[in-house]
């Protein structure tokens, strides 16, 4: 009988900077991530995460206001052929409300107490699972926010993701 055996990738930093990003109403205004190749190593899901994502240090927002993060996918990088606004570079971006619409929503985190400087922590979500299961080549991240006002100024290196294969034997 044949035994399954599932294997975690180290922690692989995602480059997305959310430092002083300033809010979007309707979502659209917001930073992309660097593009991630999954065609070498043929991770069959990655399991993405992020720590202490703070909020503006003296500006306590709303409850009820959320910061999103957004998943896209392709078959070809995005460096060849740009999704609208994303190019798979690690750069604040505008996308259009169609685009976001086609964005597959990875995470939410809702503010649930008024207060300045809070840093939230957002749950390991899967990529394939947003595309029906299955990896795509090329994939990244796009983070927006409708706080009061700008997140806080030292929100680099906060997202990761590790990679999952499983061997069977």
């Amino acid at each position: 009988m044949a035994t399954t055996t599932i294997n975690y990738s180290a922690n692989t930093a995602i480059t997305l900077d959310l430092s002083s990003l300033g809010t979007s109403s309707t979502w659209v205004a917001g930073v992309e991530s660097a593009e991630i190749d999954n065609t070498s190593t043929k991770y069959e899901d990655a399991l993405v995460m992020a720590d202490g994502i703070v909020g503006h240090a003296s500006t306590a927002p709303t409850i009820g206001q959320m910061i999103n993060i957004y998943v896209w996918g392709s078959d070809t990088s995005l460096a060849t052929t740009a999704i609208g606004a994303l190019d798979g570079t690690s750069s604040a971006e505008t996308v259009t409300a169609t685009l976001l619409a086609n964005l597959r929503l990875g995470a939410s985190l809702p503010v649930v107490t008024a207060t300045a400087a809070l840093e939230y922590h957002m749950l390991p979500f899967s990529v394939a699972a947003l595309f029906g299961g299955v990896m795509p080549k090329f994939w990244g991240l796009f983070g927006a926010h409708n706080h009061t006002g700008a997140l806080g100024s030292s929100n680099n290196s906060k997202f990761r993701f590790v990679g999952i294969k499983y061997d069977v034997d």
